[in-house]
């Protein structure tokens, strides 16, 4: 009879036992049901795959499950995101631009389906190498021993020239939204137009103007010169401080720029105005001359005019 109480008694130490390892177990199993999340994963070409895991990040995601990014690729959202249940990760290329929609207004204004796709269109690049032409210039001379009835004469006509432009440009959509020159390669160089005047000086652009006398202060041998105009910046002279080369300042309505056939201090005669000549350039060759101005916006202004210029005496 003892032994059998005793039998009875193991027994029901099993069965308690047994009951006890199944509630730990199913706590177990509860625990970790808890922390598993469902997650997307949207490959570049398009494959979708939904996972369970208990990673945190996007880039244990993807470790998880054997995906390895090329170089040239990368995550939406970035690798270190941590993620939640129902996150979703896309794979695409690093060019690819993620565009944040806005919130909805206080009127309810929404976008609409192809508004949003249309946000999110790859960026696509293309080198393109596109012809241009390089307008002529007008090259006027005085005509000497002549009447005052001397028409003006071609003595050249001018020919545009060819340049090769290659640009990188960037498409959304098939639109551009981005050129960037790269380089430029000249093709033909233009053919300057040459015109004989007696008293009437031809500009580039094609207006006229009267040349302009002084008997009493210039020499009567004028020429006419390419004239343009400069700046104390950077990119007019390479440097900033408005010292010329004659070491004095730069000044606005006095100061030009010419080749060495005038001595510094020379008085010039241009279009009726006395300037003096006080610097030089690495461009001021021949019969051309800079005029100073005060801005960089000014010099752009004045562009490129045909003058005579006169020596004052």
């Amino acid at each position: 009879m003892k032994n059998e109480e005793k039998a009875s008694v193991s027994i029901m130490k099993i069965i308690c036992v047994s009951i006890i390892l199944v509630l730990i177990s199913g706590i177990g199993v509860m625990a970790v049901s808890t922390n598993l999340k469902d997650v997307r994963i949207i490959l570049q070409n398009g494959y979708e795959m939904t996972v369970l895991t208990a990673k945190t990040t996007v880039d244990e995601v993807l470790e998880e499950n054997n995906i390895i990014l090329e170089e040239n690729k990368k995550t939406i959202p970035d690798g270190e995101e941590q993620i939640t249940a129902g996150s979703i990760i896309k794979i695409v290329d690093k060019s690819y631009n993620e565009v944040q929609i806005a919130k909805v207004s206080d009127e309810g204004v929404e976008a609409t389906l192809e508004e949003l796709l249309n946000n999110y269109a790859p960026i696509t690049e293309k080198i393109v190498v596109e012809q241009v032409e390089i307008p002529f210039e007008t090259i006027t001379k005085n005509s000497t021993g002549t009447t005052q009835n001397t028409t003006n004469k071609v003595l050249q006509q001018g020919k545009n020239g060819l340049k090769e432009v290659t640009f990188k440009i960037k498409y959304q959509n098939e639109v551009e939204i981005e050129k960037t020159q790269l380089s430029e390669k000249i093709v033909k160089e233009p053919v300057n137009k040459i015109v004989q005047v007696n008293k009437v000086v031809t500009s580039r652009s094609g207006t006229t103007e009267r040349a302009t006398s002084n008997t009493n202060s210039t020499s009567s041998n004028g020429q006419v010169f390419k004239v343009t105009a400069y700046c104390a910046c950077a990119k007019c002279c390479g440097k900033t401080n408005g010292i010329t080369a004659m070491g004095t300042h730069a000044t606005a309505g006095r100061t030009v720029a010419a080749s060495s056939q005038f001595a510094f201090g020379t008085k010039l005669n241009i279009n009726g105005h006395v300037y003096t000549v006080e610097d030089r350039g690495g461009a001021i060759k021949g019969n051309k001359i800079d005029v100073y101005m005060n801005t960089h916006a000014e010099a752009l202004a004045w562009g490129v005019k045909y003058l005579t210029v006169n020596v004052v005496q």
